[in-house]
């Protein structure tokens, strides 16, 4: 079976949504063709709580937040990686309820820029995040009455992380796995072998539920990752036959490929082609003349 997306999704503005016991949901006022209906803050426990991606510094948002947490004590706020839809409101999250910040670490590329290589997403990364606790592969943090393990799953972005509730097939999986579309995975953010290495790595898991960062939930994993990896691999062998075929740059490979996509995503696209042509390369399959990311020229290797 192919890979099916679901976009059937309502955001509940302004309130908070229970999507599993002991679990609120409650979606930002922010979406765009990048964020579906808007950003996915989750809250967790009954008693003293943690928050999992705060969101969008936005005052509407943090009101709805602060409504649903109804004064009880906050002790920790996860956030899954450093682009300015998830992690900005951290900051005046913790100033309100004392709560620690955890994450992988500060914003960080998944490779040093090349030179004459200007970063296309700068203006999408929380620059100023710092979190107070790092976060390593694994580590088990406890709260009253939950328990969080971290998942690292770099590739969207190069610090992005999972949360898995411990002792309920729960993983909040953010922007790594959504049920409404693939991933974004641009360079130099972004890395396509990382990004499938951590595909693996979740694949192994025996996850059952997946709560994204932007969308409804993924009630099936397995098979749903399964055809992420799939959906990959067919974009990878589509790139490679477009090459084989004469096509020589990421624009000529973007217009045969994603003529159906909207064209306010072709930007996007044309990084995505990249990640899979800087993964190729390294693996050999393809050349190039002059970088990559600025004017590279490809061909078959």
């Amino acid at each position: 079976m192919g890979l099916e997306f679901d976009t059937r999704f309502d955001p509940a503005y302004g309130r908070a949504v229970p999507v599993a016991p002991d679990v609120l949901r409650l979606t930002a006022r922010n979406p765009s063709p990048f964020t579906f209906h808007g950003t996915n803050s989750y809250l967790v426990g009954r008693e003293t709580l943690a928050v999992i991606d705060p969101g969008p510094d936005d005052d509407e948002h943090f009101e709805t937040l602060l409504a649903a947490i109804g004064g009880r004590p906050v002790s920790h706020i996860f956030v899954s990686h450093t682009h300015r839809d998830h992690s900005p409101l951290a900051a005046r999250l913790k100033q309100h309820t004392g709560a620690a910040v955890l994450a992988e670490g500060p914003h960080r590329p998944a490779r040093p820029l090349r030179i004459g290589e200007v970063n296309p997403l700068d203006a999408s990364a929380d620059m100023a995040f710092i979190p107070d606790i790092a976060l390593g592969d694994d580590t088990l943090t406890t709260g009253d009455g939950w328990a969080i393990r971290t998942v690292l799953t770099p590739g969207h972005c190069a610090n992005h992380a999972a949360f898995a509730l411990e002792g309920t097939g729960i993983l909040f999986s953010a922007d790594h796995v959504m049920g409404w579309a693939t991933s974004i995975v641009a360079p130099p953010d972004g890395a396509m072998a990382d990004y499938m290495a951590s595909l693996d790595k979740l694949l192994e898991r025996d996850d059952r539920l997946l709560l994204p960062g932007h969308g409804g939930p993924v009630t099936a994993p397995r098979g749903f990752m399964r055809g992420l990896k799939a959906h990959r691999k067919m974009r990878e062998r589509a790139i490679l036959e477009r090459i084989a075929g004469g096509d020589r740059t990421i624009k000529e490979i973007v217009a045969a490929i994603y003529r159906d996509t909207d064209p306010r995503l072709h930007g996007a696209a044309g990084l995505s082609v990249l990640a899979h042509l800087e993964d190729l390369v390294a693996r050999g399959l393809v050349a190039t003349e002059g970088d990559p990311a600025i004017d590279g020229i490809f061909m078959p290797s």
